[in-house]
């Protein structure tokens, strides 16, 4: 029997939204706190991660848990999910090689081989056989004159519209396609929303800022506004507050090491291909250099968002700061606040899509085409500790009845919430062992793509950003 202890969760990101789903499965009475007026409109998350292979600096174990992270992320979310592959190339400039990726390719292919052996619905990413596949130069001569297809059915028919677009002689061979899909940031506020709308006992409050937490008789009591100045008391604190967590630590007396970092990728739109389907594009670099990382992630109508990891593109030269002894939030600059909590100037906007459009266009040439579709999608990103290359972490219980949310990756989150229950089952507050995850794939798929839209609209996005390409693996 459930006790109905009463939740405080600050936040509602991906890491806020999905304990307040879970913990009101589990007949919790949770609040959820949202400054904004929707749920996860936060940083713009539109990779999967299933096997962490756009981060070639971290280590094999981190690999694996974004695999296995990233297949119960699908399980549960799979209306959140543009079930598309991804090509990456290696240019002959860089140091490595395409087959330094082949070990870990190898690793990533048995472990999700092992994961459908223990479970068959962990069949989610495509074919184990076809995890990836590479294309050397015999093949891609043979495949790139062949007509591309309107509804792709197989990596090859995936593969041709990279290949008559990427200028080839600037890469190494082969070609690396791999079952790394994309995530709809829309679709997946739309899929939390409408659950938790359905839930009588959690209580969702957008457009309220929390003004102070302090323990009172063994009790949370937190001091929040909307409309009106409001206390209440909970049994049990969450702070998902993402890159502000460490103003949380601070009203709370308590010291954390935490990284934040603020990333903004850019929204292109090249019309002359509206009717293409593309995989992702994925070109290889050093992060932080000119020659950074360049992402091309496809959009239904012919729009993408684009990354490239250098400090003229998505990253900033002062965009990463550490928490200090006297404070645990860590202080980005002035410029990057206007950013966050009010808008761009458009001068910068233009500046820096056009500088991602000629990052891409480097080995994609007629990608210069392309035009400005939107205003960038951004954020501030928390890294637990002081390594910025940290990609896997969950969540920490720093003081009694009190769980920090940690998660850099949005597919931890579902790891992050075990933890919590783990914990709350500890402390007494729930009585009943781990319960089986409930999976979202009840709900109504027209009623997500519509309030995906409305949600897009309502942020001043193009309606399309939150339509999928693929709805399911091949």
């Amino acid at each position: 029997m459930l006790t109905r202890k009463k939740i405080a969760i600050v936040g509602g990101g991906v890491a806020g939204s999905s304990t307040a789903f879970y913990l009101g499965q589990l007949g919790l009475n949770v609040t959820l706190f949202e400054k904004e007026s929707s749920i996860s409109s936060g940083p713009p998350y539109c990779h999967l991660h299933a096997g962490g292979n756009l981060y070639r600096e971290i280590s094999d174990e981190q690999c694996v848990t974004l695999l296995k992270q990233s297949i119960e992320f699908v399980r549960a979310y799979p209306f959140a999910i543009d079930y598309r592959p991804t090509v990456i190339a290696i240019p002959k400039t860089d140091r490595s090689t395409p087959e330094a990726l082949l070990p870990r390719l190898t690793l990533l292919k048995k472990e999700y081989e092992a994961s459908i052996e223990k479970d068959p619905q962990n069949e989610v990413l495509g074919r184990s056989e076809e995890y990836y596949k590479l294309y050397h130069k015999e093949e891609i001569e043979a495949l790139k004159n062949a007509p591309i297809q309107k509804q792709p059915k197989s990596l090859d028919e995936w593969m041709v519209p990279a290949l008559q677009q990427l200028d080839l002689s600037k890469v190494q061979f082969p070609l690396i396609m791999v079952q790394e899909y994309g995530i709809n940031l829309f679709r997946f506020a739309s899929g939390l929303e409408l659950a938790i709308d359905k839930m009588a006992n959690v209580t969702f409050k957008p457009n309220t800022t929390v003004t102070n937490i302090e323990k009172k008789d063994n009790t949370w009591s937190i001091a929040y506004k909307s409309e009106q100045k409001k206390e209440a008391s909970f049994d049990y604190l969450i702070n998902a507050t993402g890159y502000k967590t460490g103003s949380i630590d601070d009203m709370l007396g308590i010291s954390s090491e935490k990284m934040v970092e603020f990333k903004a990728s850019y929204v292109g739109h090249w019309e002359e291909k509206e009717n293409t389907l593309f995989p992702e594009i994925i070109i290889h670099g050093e992060r932080g250099t000119p020659q950074g990382m360049g992402q091309l992630t496809p959009y239904p109508n012919g729009y993408f968002q684009l990354h490239g990891m250098t400090e003229e593109i998505t990253l900033y030269e002062d965009g990463l700061v550490s928490s200090t002894n006297e404070s645990a939030q860590a202080k980005l600059d002035s410029h990057f606040i206007r950013k966050l909590d009010h808008k761009w100037e458009e001068n910068e906007v233009q500046e820096r899509t056009t500088k991602a459009i000629a990052h891409l266009a480097n080995f994609v040439p007629s990608f210069k085409k392309a035009t400005v579709g939107a205003k960038p999608l951004f954020g501030a990103q928390q890294i637990p500790g002081d390594d910025p290359t940290l990609r896997v972490a969950e969540v920490s219980f720093p003081a009694q009845d009190y769980a920090r949310c940690e998660i850099v990756k949005v597919s931890s989150s579902l790891d992050m919430v075990d933890s919590i229950i783990a914990n709350l089952i500890e402390l007494g507050h729930i009585d009943v062992a781990l319960p089986k995850r409930v999976h979202l794939n009840y709900l109504d798929e027209s009623a997500v793509a519509e309030h995906a839209q409305a949600l897009a609209k309502l942020r001043d996005y193009p309606e399309v950003l939150a339509n999928r390409n693929v709805e399911k693996a091949i």
